[in-house]
């Protein structure tokens, strides 16, 4: 079988998403990657027929993407695969807004980001927000649902309880 020809390993198995692509902003900046590559590939077939075409460098997105499923950008079935997979993830993923009130750390976001991949859905996106007036916690959102756990809410909420301890049990400020 012609190496063109070859199935990748991972081929009969689920594609795993790196931990590093957690947001359909990195799903775009993959997709505009890989057509670039097969772009220069094919150019440079073009130019030097018969000949493999050397890699330019990749990002470490596409590395790690290709990478842990066992794929070879050289291999045009495996860009087309990984393409079509970076497709159907961008339309299909569910996707997870979070507003923090500070930006959180890489480290931060890579457990949370496995966290949800583990125990939401196996290709869960996130987007990342700033929201400084929720002062501490967060604000969740989904395609049809939205969870306040931010320390302004929750003082919203206990608002009568809060002025009542204050104001020694009038309720008086």
């Amino acid at each position: 079988m012609a190496p063109e020809q070859q199935q990748p390993a991972a081929a009969a198995k689920r594609l795993e998403l790196p931990t590093l692509v957690f947001g359909p902003i990195e799903l775009r900046r993959l997709q505009r990657e890989l057509e670039a590559l097969e772009e220069y590939i094919s150019a440079a077939n073009i130019r030097n027929p018969g000949k493999q075409a050397e890699l330019p460098k990749t990002s470490r997105l596409l590395d790690a993407l290709a990478g842990n499923n066992g794929y070879n950008l050289l291999m045009p079935n495996h860009r087309e695969l990984l393409m079509k997979f970076l497709k159907d993830t961008e339309a299909k993923a569910p996707v997870i807004h979070i507003s923090l009130a500070a930006d959180p750390s890489s480290a931060f976001t890579a457990k949370l980001v496995a966290w949800l991949r583990q125990n939401i859905h196996p290709y869960a996106l996130l987007q990342l927000g700033l929201q400084p007036s929720i002062a501490a916690g967060c604000i969740l959102r989904t395609k049809n649902k939205a969870f306040d756990f931010s320390l302004r809410n929750r003082f919203k909420e206990q608002r009568s309880l809060l002025l009542k301890s204050i104001g020694g049990g009038t309720g008086k400020l």
